[in-house]
């Protein structure tokens, strides 16, 4: 009996019509786990270099993590994954609700979607009877009638819907998946939307068996009301109105306008005011104590949800208040587009009109209010009409096309998608090295376990490590002991940071767990329900594989190579881990290059970022290592890691 998986993937191709439930292989989840890792293995196994996003041969997998559908507490994301076509790499997903760990009821580990549909189509899952049903009737639905419609259809008032837009439905680049106030952006919107799939509506009501039943019950209902009652594991921004944080510090407009000190006591009590006179409740995801999504109605507009900052993108990108988002968020939800980048390529079309780039001929009758131009380019966007079709692109592909100076304008971009429209003063070099290497494409979701800046007052950094239980091993609490200033940190230092911020987003990925109560909480006051000192016991709990805190991080060193090797496979070079020019305002060219020459000695990559024979072997990815020396990619002799990295890797996994 396979434990916390059901032992099958269920393929489904749109040419032919064809649906198979597939035995999985159990080796996969020992190497990978779940989620986002057997996925990229997929990828890598049956979308070569050669096939486009585009193309038929494109995949698009709905990844349920390990752990999902067992009691283990907060674990709900689902990793969507393809070839993104904003950037032309693996495209990494994931999104909260409830669609993973009905996917798991329903009696399957993932769904793997390939071919395109004639006409447009959803995709109705029931335990084993699984259909592909007509949605000419959805076109150019929101997603919230979208929603509705197919529950009443199917008479299932319980059925997980996950569904595009309008956006998604163009292949609006910025087009997201979305799933009970959850999305799931970079490159799953419009993948759909190419694939002719209007949405994928999922009912299980079948067991999930987990080894050590009482053991891991036990244990998760102890967790669920630590987390409940803690103040280190949440969405903390559902809940505190002070967002001075990201409306002094991040950039305006076209992520090029700071404007320091604009919160103030007034503008904090109008906007709470406006939030709970129209929320009507605030929500959580499957299993989960925390109420992190709040839900609004505002009188004359689509009710919305958000977490996070999303409230905050659109009325940053018109220089507007709170009420402005409020007007917007429920439009743009029901078209599908993501608030991460959408609003940047907005931005970014209204400072080229202002430049005299683009003019009256482009964009015709074109308000002078900052507010009303948004309104107009996301219709524009959304439809695919006039400059619309262009700024559908994205910032980098839009900025290209238009040409004529235009790509000075396109400066937050990285790996042809928008990052966080964040300008610092000096390099903080963890962060350089997260945002220039990183394959995730938001820095958010790699970032998170070791804190942001150093404690001054050396009392409260004793206090500080004393308590810092999600730390693995000793060596961290000595890097945060010594470190005084943000942007003074050894090379050395600054790549074993790196490294575990990154590795316990990979746990996550695969597990299925959510960022808010492991990888992303611990560097807000080191508190977090899950780090690599209990995941593994929890791992083992659930499926009975023997697995301690080293097999764990090498499944996430494992996960993330591969990746790597995905996107060397389809071009990723040394040149392209290069952040925004402006991200900081100091930059030191010959730090970057040591920083990256170190990370890429750690990591086992060649000095072009690519993964070495040797490593590639050592983690059992020698056929990843055999196709890339065959394709002329990886050269066998060539850039061995230094003896002295490989000492600092093995004294690292020793601590642990």
């Amino acid at each position: 009996m396979r434990y916390a998986e059901t032992g099958y993937n269920l393929e489904i191709d749109l040419s032919t019509g064809n649906i198979e439930r597939v035995e999985t292989d159990p080796n996969l989840t020992k190497l990978f786990l779940g989620g986002q890792g057997v996925n990229a293995r997929i990828i890598w196994d049956r979308v070569g270099p050669e096939v486009k996003p585009f193309d038929e041969g494109n995949l698009l997998i709905f990844g349920a993590g390990l752990l999902h559908g067992t009691p283990v507490v907060g674990c709900n994301r689902t990793s969507v994954n393809t070839i993104n076509p904003m950037t032309g790499i693996f495209g990494h997903s994931t999104m909260g609700g409830y669609l993973g760990p009905e996917i798991k009821h329903a009696g399957y580990d993932r769904i793997i979607i390939r071919g395109k549909a004639p006409k447009l189509v959803y995709i109705w899952i029931k335990n084993d009877k699984v259909e592909i049903r007509d949605a000419s009737h959805l076109k150019g639905k929101g997603v919230r009638e979208t929603t509705r419609l197919i529950k009443e259809e199917l008479n299932e008032p319980f059925a997980q819907v996950a569904c595009i837009g309008p956006a998604g439905e163009n292949k609006v680049l910025t087009a997201s998946l979305e799933h009970n106030w959850n999305s799931a952006a970079r490159g799953p919107g419009p993948i759909m939307g190419d694939k002719m799939i209007k949405a994928i509506a999922v009912r299980g009501t079948k067991d999930i068996f987990v080894a050590h039943p009482q053991e891991l019950f036990e244990l998760c209902l102890k967790m669920k009301k630590e987390i409940h009652a803690s103040d280190g594991c949440g969405d903390w921004m559902a809940t505190d109105e002070d967002d001075s944080f990201h409306h002094n510090n991040f950039s305006w407009g076209n992520s090029r306008t700071r404007i320091k000190n604009y919160w103030s006591k007034e503008l904090q009590e109008r906007w709470t005011r406006w939030k709970y006179d129209h929320m009507d409740r605030q929500m959580g995801c499957y299993n989960c104590p925390k109420g992190c999504i709040n839900i609004i109605s505002w009188p004359g507009h689509p009710r919305f949800g958000y977490k996070c900052y999303g409230k905050d993108t659109y009325h940053m990108s018109a220089f507007k208040e709170l009420n402005y988002s409020y007007e917007l968020l429920g439009y743009c939800q029901d078209y599908g587009l993501d608030s991460y980048s959408t609003p940047q390529t907005l931005a970014l079309g209204i400072e080229l009109y202002d430049a005299g780039i683009l003019t009256d001929k482009d964009m015709p009758n074109f308000p002078t209010d900052s507010g009303d131009r948004i309104k107009y380019l996301i219709e524009k966007v959304v439809h695919r009409e006039g400059i619309g079709d262009i700024l559908a692109n994205g910032s980098w592909h839009a900025a290209r096309i238009i040409g004529n100076g235009a790509e000075e304008f396109e400066h937050n971009t990285v790996k042809k998608m928008e990052q966080l429209p964040i300008k610092l003063g000096k390099l903080n070099p963890a962060y350089y090295l997260m945002i220039a290497t990183g394959e995730k494409m938001a820095i958010t979701q790699i970032e998170g376990s070791f804190p942001q800046d150093p404690i001054r007052d050396v009392e409260e950094r004793k206090k500080f490590v004393e308590h810092w239980d999600a730390v693995p091993s000793q060596i961290f609490k000595d890097i945060f002991m010594k470190w005084e200033k943000r942007d003074e940190m050894s090379i050395e230092d600054t790549c074993l940071v790196t490294d575990w911020n990154e590795a316990m987003h990979y746990v996550d990925d695969s597990t299925g767990l959510c960022g808010f109560v492991s990888s992303f909480r611990g560097q807000f006051g080191g508190k977090t329900a899950y780090s690599f000192n209990n995941v593994p016991q929890i791992i083992k709990l659930a499926t009975g594989m023997e697995i301690d805190k080293d097999d764990l991080w090498e499944i996430c060193r494992r996960n993330r190579t591969l990746i790597r090797a995905i996107n060397n496979r389809l071009g990723i070079r040394r040149v392209d881990d290069d952040p925004p020019k402006d991200h900081w305002a100091v930059r030191n060219p010959e730090l970057e290059e040591k920083l990256l020459d170190a990370y890429y000695d750690l990591r086992g990559f060649t000095k072009d970022g690519i993964p070495t024979k040797e490593e590639l072997y050592k983690l059992g990815l020698d056929y990843v290592a055999d196709e890339l020396i065959q394709r002329g990619i990886l050269d066998p002799d060539e850039g061995t890691p230094s003896q002295e990295a490989a000492k600092k890797e093995q004294q690292k996994s020793g601590g642990c």
